[in-house]
């Protein structure tokens, strides 16, 4: 009987695809990202009808859990953290799948287990052989789990379906990648000899931003922004990722990191690429990545770096109406630590479009409020027949795309202020994701696993944008290195002074958020 519906054009992108009989092993599946945003997200996709009715889920760690046990800590994470009601049904269903082996990374008789459990939900629950692994642990620990997966026959599918189709295997890997260019290029080079490069999904969950995402659709299906998109009319774009948290109990993986490495290598220089990309043909993955990799191609840093990019790292102060250490009293970190937990850079972009115009990233913790936007700042107006008393509230007009945490666009222009003079004040127009749409926005990880599942890579980076971003971001993180320590700010303000004199440096001032 054939399957094909007369009624549906297959180029409508609004019905939703549904992935095809499949398991995710998940890899470190009793840590925090496995508890509160993966396992949520599948069980989430699974409410909203987007996973086959055979899909397997398979948990690998050193807990000694059999697959009831397994089950229950799934069920547990499941109904402390889906963002979709509980339902029983759904419920049953999606457990019937679960799967659980015990072992360690080094364990050769586990991956011989996790290669039966893998082959016996072929059988049972029709999974056809496509697998996906889900790498949510230290990147050190990756050399050994691909080596494992390539010697156990679980990388590379063998054979066809009845149908002739080859099965999938794909793997998914957590940031970082890397911390040089040095260290991603060997990173990348490990993983391609497993997996060629694209069943490669590198994930940046700020990929999978319904806001991030509405980037491309505010700059390419309206008329109304993409003439002014250029440095004829903008200034300067800021793009911001601000945490009001500290790092207590996070100093075995930041110290020696810093926030530069952390989050501006990806998710800064990714939000970057999607501001400044030109159209892209369509939106296929190739295309977009074609576009990415362009941009980032055309980025370099200006200089000199010591006055163009400030550090910091937060001291004592006041957050949320209590009293704070500082990074250098938290748990764990060295008392002697220069990891900068602020980070400020200034780029530019060598294109026709931008040349000209800086692009000011910027990221900290223990800042004023948790904030991730990116506001596009535009020149003023060439001659105002107004004299400076009647514009002396008036800034400069912006765009701001907010992308956590009220998602949504804010467009700041100038308006008359009622009355008989003439005086002119900012003024915001607003759009909200909460208010404009009855639906609730997925979560981010729901939109990047089903896309793993389907084998849609457009969110996720790829081996040379990777590459590209650290080669920006290198020449800073040396010079730190080579040159005296972070400046103290103080938890609860937006940063060190020296990344407010970076700004007022070139006649500018940082947006306050």
């Amino acid at each position: 009987m054939s399957r094909h519906n007369p009624l549906r054009d297959k180029r409508d992108k609004r019905l939703p695809r549904i992935a095809g009989p499949c398991s995710v092993v998940i890899f470190g599946v009793t840590g925090d990202l496995s508890r509160k945003k993966l396992i949520p997200a599948i069980y989430d996709l699974a409410n909203r009808g987007l996973l086959p009715p055979g899909f397997g889920l398979v948990g690998f760690a050193r807990r000694d859990y059999d697959d009831d046990e397994f089950a229950g800590h799934v069920l547990d994470a499941v109904k402390a953290h889906a963002r979709t009601p509980f339902r029983q049904e759904v419920w049953d269903h999606l457990a019937e799948g679960i799967r659980f082996v015990q072992g360690s990374f080094d364990d050769d008789a586990a991956f011989a287990n996790l290669a039966d459990t893998l082959a016996t939900l072929d059988k049972e629950r029709g999974t056809g052989g496509n697998h996906g692994f889900y790498l949510s642990i230290p990147p050190n620990m990756f050399p050994l789990v691909l080596d494992q997966l390539s010697q156990h026959g679980l990388a590379q599918p063998t054979g066809t379906d009845e149908a002739g189709r080859k099965p999938w295997r794909r793997v998914v890997i957590e940031k970082p990648f890397g911390h040089d260019l040095h260290s991603a290029q060997e990173l990348n080079a490990l993983v391609n000899r497993v997996f060629p490069e694209e069943t490669v999904f590198r994930i940046d969950h700020y990929l999978g931003k319904e806001t991030v995402q509405n980037i491309l659709a505010l700059r390419f299906a309206n008329q109304l922004y993409d003439p002014i998109w250029n440095a004829n009319y903008v200034d300067h774009v800021q793009i911001t990722m601000a945490e009001d948290i500290g790092l207590g109990g996070r100093a075995g993986y930041y110290d020696g990191i810093g926030a530069a490495r952390d989050v501006i290598q990806n998710h800064l220089l990714q939000l970057l690429a999607l501001t400044a990309m030109e159209e892209p043909i369509s939106f296929e993955p190739k295309q977009l990545q074609t576009e990415k990799i362009k941009v980032l191609s055309a980025t370099k840093l200006i200089e000199p770096l010591d006055e163009t990019t400030a550090r910091g790292q937060y001291a004592e102060g006041w957050q949320g109406g209590e009293h704070v250490v500082g990074l250098l009293d938290e748990a764990g970190f060295d008392p002697e630590s220069r990891t900068e937990t602020y980070a400020a850079i200034s780029l530019e972009v060598n294109t026709r479009r931008w040349a000209g115009v800086p692009f000011f990233l910027r990221t900290g913790k223990r800042l004023g409020r948790r904030v991730t936007e990116i506001a596009v700042i535009f020149k003023r107006a060439p001659h105002l027949p107004f004299d400076q008393t009647m514009t002396a509230e008036l800034g400069q007009n912006a765009l701001v795309i907010r992308v956590q945490p009220d998602e949504g666009i804010t467009t700041r222009f100038g308006s008359k202020v009622p009355g008989s003079g003439m005086e002119v004040r900012d003024v915001n127009m607003d759009f909200s994701y909460g208010e404009a749409f009855t639906e609730s926005s997925p979560e981010a990880y729901e939109r990047l696993i089903l896309d793993v599942l389907l084998g849609v890579p457009s969110l996720f980076p790829v081996n040379a944008e990777v590459e590209l971003s650290w080669r920006i971001l290198d020449p800073v993180l040396e010079h730190w290195a080579a040159d005296g320590k972070p400046e103290q700010y103080e938890a609860g303000t937006w940063g060190p002074p020296s990344a407010d004199e970076m700004l007022a440096r070139t006649g500018r001032e940082w947006r306050r958020p």
